[in-house]
């Protein structure tokens, strides 16, 4: 009987310490999650393969390990910027032609491109094979879907332009464009503006043949940061060493989707299970050579690039005011070989 009670007595005694230690395990998890910074991320639009390195940094843990727990948002209708510069997220997408407005205000909005996401310019226009726009001189007298936006039609009319055409030749129509392989093949429009790593890719992907050309094969000036990575100044200047290590966490996602594109494809996918698996899967393979290309680090931003594009701006009058040399960007909490 006595060694029953005793037996009793140390069974409660097992269960009271294995509990205890739960509870101390439990106590120990929410200690380290309330030692995480909360760092909030918004896209410039829905998740694609631009994004991958932000996802694959969430799920292999480097967020964690730098000490953020990362949340990526997708953007409101006044765009990633503005929810940057109110400082509701600390980090958003953008891109360096439509920060330049922003950049020549008076009144720019609080934010810094911090990092490169793709090293080169990579969009151009596609059109159907054989419509005889292989080259920006084949535009004249074809229908260009057009977001009817300075910047957008003046590099339009450059290319042409520098190709010997004549760009007031060029039917610009409002863009409807929500599928660029639909609209060539229902022939609603000639010409459209696209980034290859995405929109090129989803024509492969259907079989559909189609000629393209890259805006920056034409003038380089056009080879400008499409997109980058904008922080709030206010968390630059606060917070310099939390953004060095949310940008080194940043890099090493970017780092595993160049040498894994397949796994970091799932990782997308995982996250956004409604994008096309074949896209994401072909994609990634393109974007594996984009993110740093020729570039000796992933986000490096080159100042003679970045000027060279909003010095033409300038010359060409597109942006109230003037975007002074070196204006909003920097490399100096980029991770350095």
């Amino acid at each position: 009987m006595k060694k029953n009670v005793t037996a009793i007595i140390l069974t409660l005694l097992l269960i009271f310490s294995l509990t205890a230690c739960g509870g101390s395990s439990d106590t120990k998890k929410e200690a380290d999650n309330k030692q995480l910074t909360d760092i909030t991320v918004v896209l410039d639009w829905t998740p694609n393969t631009n994004h991958t390195g932000l996802y694959t940094a969430i799920e292999n843990g480097y967020y964690k390990e730098a000490g953020f727990n990362v949340e990526i948002v997708q953007p409101p209708d006044d765009g990633a910027e503005a929810l940057v510069g109110s400082g509701k997220a600390q980090f958003g997408v953008s891109f360096q032609d439509s920060l330049a407005p922003t950049f020549a205000s008076e009144d720019s909005l609080p934010i810094t491109a911090v990092a490169a996401i793709l090293q080169h310019n990579t969009s151009g226009i596609i059109s159907r094979k054989g419509d005889g726009i292989d080259r920006p001189k084949g535009m004249e007298g074809k229908q260009y879907a057009t977001w009817d936006l300075d910047i957008e039609k003046a590099i339009i009319k450059d290319v042409v332009k520098t190709d010997g055409g004549n760009p007031e030749k060029i039917k610009m129509i409002p863009s409807t464009v929500t599928d660029e392989v639909s609209a060539l093949k229902a022939k609603s429009v000639d010409a459209i503006w696209i980034y290859e790593g995405w929109a090129g890719i989803a024509a492969k992907v259907a079989d559909f043949d189609y000629d393209y050309f890259a805006f920056r094969d034409i003038n380089d000036t056009f080879d400008y940061y499409t997109p980058v990575l904008v922080a709030n100044n206010d968390f630059l200047k606060d917070h310099p060493d939390e953004t060095k290590a949310f940008l080194a966490a940043t890099k090493k996602g970017y780092e595993y989707a160049i040498k894994n594109p397949d796994k970091a494809a799932d990782i997308l996918l995982k996250a956004a299970p409604e994008l096309d698996e074949k896209l994401v899967k072909e994609s990634q393979k393109y974007m594996a050579d984009q993110y740093i290309a020729d570039a000796d680090n992933w986000g490096y931003i080159d100042p003679a690039r970045w000027n060279k594009f909003y010095n033409w701006l300038n010359e060409k009058k597109l942006v109230d005011g003037t975007l002074k040399e070196n204006v909003g960007f920097t490399n100096d909490y980029l991770e350095q070989k």
